[in-house]
C-alpha cells in the first residue's frame, strides 16, 4: 500500500499518453521528420511547466512528499556527453518508435511486440552497468 500512490500516478500517466497520442508510432515518425508540430507541442508543454515547477520549488523551498528537502545540484558545463547521450537516445527512440516511458503504455495497451524493446533497453542498461567505470564522465 506504501507506493499505490505511484501506481496510481503511473495509471493516470499512461492514460495521458495514450489519449494526447504520444506514443503513437505515427506521431513520433512524423516528428522525426519534421511533418508535424504534435509531439514538439508535448515536448515543448512538458518543458515549460518543468520550468514552472522547479522555479517555483526553488522560490518557495517546497519539499518533497515525505517531507524532505528538494535540492538541486549544479551541473557541469560540458556539453559534448549531453550530445552524445541525447544522440544516442535519439536514435534508440526512432529506431524503437518509443522512449522509455511509453514502452511500458504500449505494453499495456497490447503492443506484446514492444516487449522485445524493453528486454533490449534492460539489457542496454545492464551493459552500461558493466561499462560505466570505462566510460567517461
Amino acid at each position: 500500500m506504501k507506493f499505490f500512490k505511484f501506481l496510481l500516478v503511473g495509471i493516470f500517466f499512461g492514460i495521458v499518453l495514450v489519449k494526447s497520442e504520444a506514443v503513437s508510432w505515427y506521431r513520433i515518425f512524423e516528428m522525426f521528420k519534421f511533418q508535424s508540430f504534435h509531439m514538439y507541442g508535448i515536448i515543448g508543454s512538458a518543458v515549460v511547466v518543468g520550468i514552472i515547477a522547479v522555479w517555483l520549488i526553488k522560490k518557495y523551498k517546497v519539499n518533497s512528499i515525505e517531507k524532505q528537502e528538494i535540492t538541486f545540484s549544479p551541473k557541469d558545463r560540458v556539453i559534448t556527453r549531453y550530445i552524445i547521450g541525447g544522440t544516442i537516445f535519439g536514435l534508440g527512440w526512432g529506431l524503437a518508435g518509443a522512449c522509455p516511458g511509453p514502452m511500458f503504455v504500449l505494453l499495456g495497451t497490447g503492443f506484446l511486440s514492444v516487449a522485445i524493446v524493453i528486454a533490449a533497453a534492460v539489457l542496454g542498461t545492464f551493459v552500461y552497468g558493466l561499462l560505466r567505470d570505462k566510460l567517461p564522465h
